[in-house]
């Protein structure tokens, strides 16, 4: 009995040392850290600039879409980090929640569009004097710290009425936009000065919708503009490509690259690229050298800010001197030799 239970306890104690040098590494596997392997430190979100968006408009609005692209090109970078909330309208919504993203989250900038929203995001920004804050604004900078910026895209939009000028078939020409105030003024008398400019025998009728986003209205007055025999349309406002493509019309997009809504129609588009825009914000606030500004040449042709979108393979239906004088025109803006004039005054509804 005595042998049998000695040899039970020799085999637990063999078993238990087998365990133990199984589990230890072996010295010459022992990971030595390397001389030049240095570890990186895990990026918090918290250590990177921080970008909230306020909209009243929805996110898809192209308007909206384009700051929205601009910032998340921070993040994709790993820069900043972004977050927004939108379509928030124009009876009181849009102050709260701004109010509110200021005194909780305290981002480094806060951005949106303002206009119909003027007076509260001001009202804000002034009682926040340590957030930074960027609009898109018609009106001017209010020290220490709200910025604005806008659409400065007349300069695509002259080129896009050089193209209409020569590919009118029967000289009718349609522009259907938000509302007539200054931003959206010079954008179609922009596009006029090119039509004009090439076609003097061209008529071009201009509707506003009276909304910011109401794309069934947009596609209606489009709808319109086609009875008149408009046969080249310019799309200010989301609803007319979709009645251009169902009547087999040309149009152009306007501020993103709108070919995908109807790539056998959309000619191109002129693009609002906000990217050196924000890319100038986050040097200048993480340089603490941020004061409050006019954002608008960051907007232009010549730092990038604006251009004419590609034509995505409907080259093939222009001339090709025409593609020739729309590239020398380009340059020529880009190289400031010419100059698109700026006109804000409302167009008339037949030009």
């Amino acid at each position: 009995m005595l042998r049998r239970k000695w040899f039970y306890f020799l085999l637990v104690f063999l078993m238990v040392v087998s365990f133990a040098a199984g589990c230890a590494l072996p010295e010459e596997d022992a990971a030595e850290p390397s001389e030049t392997d240095e570890l990186e430190e895990p990026v918090e979100e918290d250590d990177l600039f921080s970008i909230y968006g306020i909209y009243s408009t929805p996110a898809e609005e192209p308007w909206v879409s384009v700051i929205n692209e601009a910032c998340d090109k921070l993040v994709e970078e790993g820069k900043a980090t972004f977050a927004y909330t939108d379509n928030l309208g124009y009876a009181g919504d849009f102050e709260r929640e701004l109010r509110q993203v200021a005194d909780e989250l305290q981002p480094d900038l806060i951005t949106g569009d303002a206009f119909g929203n003027e007076e509260a995001a001001r009202r804000v920004a002034k009682d926040f004097p340590d957030i930074a804050f960027a609009f898109g604004s018609g009106l001017g900078p209010v020290e220490p710290n709200f910025s604005v910026f806008d659409n400065w895209i007349h300069e695509p939009a002259y080129l896009l009425g050089v193209i209409a000028a020569h590919m009118t078939e029967t000289d009718k020409i349609g522009i259907v936009g938000g509302m007539p105030v200054p931003e959206v003024n010079r954008i179609a008398n922009a596009f006029l000065f090119g039509v004009k400019g090439y076609n003097e025998d061209a008529t071009v009728y201009v509707t506003f919708i009276n909304s910011w986003f109401d794309p069934a209205e947009a596609k209606e007055a489009t709808l319109a503009q086609i009875e008149q025999g408009a046969d080249i349309l310019y799309a200010e406002r989301f609803g007319v490509i979709e009645a251009a493509e169902e009547n087999d019309i040309w149009a152009f997009g306007q501020m993103t690259d709108q070919n995908d809504l109807a790539p056998d129609y959309v000619i191109s588009s002129a693009v609002w690229n906000l990217t050196p825009t924000f890319e100038y914000l986050l040097s200048s606030i993480e340089g603490g050298t941020y004061t409050a500004q006019d954002l608008k040449d960051f907007c232009m042709m010549g730092k990038g800010g604006a251009y004419l979108a590609p034509f995505h393979g409907l080259e093939e239906e222009l001339p090709a001197d025409l593609i020739d004088l729309v590239n020398q025109l380009e340059q020529d803006i880009k190289d400031g030799v010419l100059r698109v004039d700026i006109d804000e005054s409302t167009p008339d509804a037949v030009n």
